[in-house]
């Protein structure tokens, strides 16, 4: 097993089939379908002569009309779907398993937008494969029947699961919009606060400037208190928006947890999280959102995972964010994602270590000691 997650095995598989289908090696299983052309090497009373060579042959033309149907859409997609069922008619006259061509054909069919061009259009090559071998081949009535009972199974299997697919990426486009509109509401939001916090100071440390400039000539007392009055008012202002852009920064961890719940889960990874530490300071909330997300991007791109978890927990004084998955692991790559990591965790000394052994998943452990739990949000805007 461990030979399908190597990252060559893993990118060659890339190359082949569309990765956003999530499919895994589903198409390449399905593959196995094909022995049923070769079954006449242990019954050969059945085949006609020179039958291995041409079925070699038609194989050999399949495949890559196979692969490339993942990727086609519209006119394409029909005239493969055609071109495979094409390749069952010059074989049924010596393998009988020939119809094997138009059943693979029938699978894709439902990869069109439209149902019911899609069942068109596997009606109609199934039915002109069964004119030609009634017409031309023995025993066609029983691989007709074969033909239409499995080529329907298939049809409404493939149909099935590409609906499913359709509802999973639906999903994902759904959630990155949500995503899209919030942070268009968070900025609004941050303009209003930012506008009815600046307009109303700045306009005071104006009038009490104008009233220093006027009082400076005739009472010089009067106006050293206004000047001071306007050095405590910008000093005030200075706290509030110090104190506004923490807000603004900070990301709720249990949002973010919620939303990789989300994420995960429409992808078909069963997502677990358990949030048990006390309240923590924004800035680092906002920092271990932050390495969250991008685990958990990470996850979902890269560790064809069927579980992960997410603890936050005190660890006697410190305090621990563990991030696991049961994924293909093996070796990390450091990247920007990596390395943005650290540098936001360095802030609060905090430490990152990595576990992934190949096949067993992937394991990040974060680390904040009781130095970084006291952290202030002026640390956090002089380091941002």
């Amino acid at each position: 097993m461990n030979w399908f997650r190597r990252p060559a095995v893993l990118a060659l598989r890339d190359r082949l089939v569309p990765d956003e289908l999530g499919m895994g090696w589903a198409p390449f299983v399905s593959l196995a379908y094909l022995a049923f052309l070769f079954l006449p090497v242990l019954v050969p009373r059945i085949a006609g002569a020179n039958w291995l060579p041409q079925t070699l042959f038609a194989t050999a033309v399949f495949l890559p009309l196979y692969f490339r149907a993942y990727w086609a859409h519209g006119r394409e997609l029909v005239l493969i779907v055609l071109a495979m069922s094409v390749l069952a008619v010059p074989l049924a006259s010596v393998n009988p398993f020939s119809n094997t061509f138009v059943i693979f054909a029938c699978a894709f069919a439902p990869h069109l937008v439209s149902l019911r061009n899609g069942l068109i259009l596997a009606l109609g090559i199934t039915a002109s494969f069964s004119l030609y071998i009634l017409a031309f081949v023995r025993g066609a009535p029983l691989t007709v029947g074969i033909t239409y009972l499995v080529g329907t199974a298939c049809f409404v299997g493939s149909y099935f699961m590409r609906d499913n697919q359709r509802k999973q990426v639906a999903l994902r486009l759904s959630h990155e919009e949500v995503r899209r509109l919030a942070a268009l509401a968070e900025r609004e939001r941050i303009g209003r606060d930012l506008h009815d916090l600046l307009g109303h100071t700045l306009s005071l440390i104006t009038l009490k400037s104008e009233l220093a400039n006027r009082l400076w000539e005739r009472d010089p007392q009067a106006a050293r208190q206004e000047v001071r009055e306007v050095e405590r008012v910008a000093r005030d202002a200075l706290s509030q928006v110090r104190r506004a852009v923490t807000g603004i920064r900070a990301a709720g961890l249990a949002a973010e947890a919620a939303s990789a719940r989300l994420l995960l889960e429409s992808g078909g990874v069963k997502f677990q999280y358990e949030l048990a530490a006390p309240p923590l300071p924004p800035e680092l909330e906002t920092c271990l959102a932050l390495v969250l997300r991008e685990a958990v991007t990470n996850i979902h791109r890269h560790a064809q995972a069927a579980r992960a978890s997410v603890r936050l927990a005190s660890d006697g004084a410190d305090l621990l964010l563990d991030v696991q998955d049961d994924g293909r692991g093996g070796d990390i790559v450091p990247g920007n994602g990596l390395c943005g990591m650290r540098e936001r965790l360095q802030v609060f000394g905090a430490t990152l270590r990595i576990d992934a052994v190949r096949g067993q998943g992937t394991r990040l452990t974060v680390r904040v000691p009781q130095a970084g739990l006291s952290a202030t949000a002026a640390d956090a805007v002089v380091v941002h």
